[in-house]
């Protein structure tokens, strides 16, 4: 026979794969909770009210027990409704990604999962949680969903090295009403996390003169501002010489007065150029980097406009958030092939 030859494993997984979603397939877009996705089976509660009917049922037969047989079926009309209700509280849910910020190694990744729920019916206790995580305890997050409402939850994945995380499958279950049944359904949306190299600890500080490029530090060349364009608000890391006295003592610090410092344009500023390649060889790779991302971060600390070098990329100098996430960006994924 076709199922001896195969194994009964296989042609199950023929049978089913014709319309049950494979494993490594992602969920792009906007995912609804069709019957084919929803899966229901007892759990032990359920399997123990099954053993009491059943006890019920031959106890009744026994003694011909006309109120015995009446609650027997009344409650097993119970269980069936009950399995009736579990199922519609997880199906016809939409189920949608959200946003996935960068993190860096070693903090938890947050994924952004947005529940839609487009039929009157209310839903009540829908647990949520990775695959991963249910196999060793209960579900993290549970929600509930009023009727044409919907809901937003966090996920969170622990994170230990650069790159792009893709977290397993998304689990979604419930037990309600009675908790005789357990209905789950499986989603793994396609959003992944980038996660930066975890800056480094105790990191050489950034330069404030010319020294040796062999030294492992960033180089930082130094002209002159020549033109007055004003003042702004105190960064740290701002020279005492270059503080504005005159306006600072105009500012009543009981009206929120606050430092200031004067600001120079139209001449050449300073340039602090932080070089993967000057650094020293012989510390490792992921060492490399991680002192990178913290003279990245000290640098938009200090508001230093700064030069970019890794490999083929090169970056001129500037700041702001946008040139601080292409950095990180391209030290997160240095080395690293982008995914299909």
């Amino acid at each position: 026979m076709e199922v001896a030859a195969g194994g009964w494993r296989g042609w199950l997984r023929r049978s089913t794969g014709k319309w049950l979603p494979r494993r490594g397939t992602l969920d792009a877009g906007e995912v609804v909770l069709s019957q084919r996705r929803v899966f229901i089976l007892p759990t032990r509660a359920g399997i123990g009210f099954a053993v009491l009917l059943l006890v019920l049922l031959i106890g009744s037969i026994n003694y011909t027990l006309g109120l015995g047989f009446a609650l027997t079926f009344l409650a097993l009309s119970c269980a069936l409704v009950d399995m009736v209700f579990t199922y519609r509280n997880l199906a016809h849910l939409a189920l949608q990604q959200g946003r996935v910020p960068a993190v860096f190694a070693g903090q938890e990744a947050q994924f952004e999962l947005h529940i839609a729920n487009r039929t009157a019916l209310a839903r009540y206790g829908v647990w949520i949680d990775f695959a991963d995580a249910t196999t060793k305890a209960e579900p993290r997050h549970v929600t509930d969903i009023a009727a044409h409402g919907s809901a937003s939850v966090l996920l969170g994945v622990p994170t230990s090295a650069r790159g792009w995380l893709q977290p397993a499958r998304v689990v979604l279950s419930t037990r309600f009403p009675l908790g005789l049944y357990r209905a789950w359904s499986y989603w793994r949306p396609a959003a992944r996390a980038l996660v930066y190299p975890r800056p480094e600890e105790g990191a050489p500080p950034l330069p404030v003169s010319d020294h040796a490029v062999g030294s492992g530090r960033a180089s930082l060349s130094s002209t002159r501002n020549d033109d007055f364009a004003g003042v702004r608000s105190y960064q740290a890391g701002d020279s005492p010489r270059q503080l504005a006295w005159r306006q600072i003592a105009r500012l009543d610090p009981a009206l929120g007065g606050q430092l200031v410092t004067k600001h120079f344009e139209g001449g050449v500023g300073d340039e602090l150029v932080l070089d993967f390649a000057q650094l020293p060889p012989q510390l490792d790779l992921e060492l490399r980097l991680s002192r990178m991302t913290r003279w990245v971060l000290d640098a938009e600390q200090r508001a230093l406009p700064y030069a970019f070098r890794l490999g083929a990329i090169h970056y001129d100098a500037g700041n702001g958030a946008a040139h601080q996430a292409a950095c990180l960006r391209a030290l997160a994924l240095y080395g690293i092939p982008e995914p299909a």
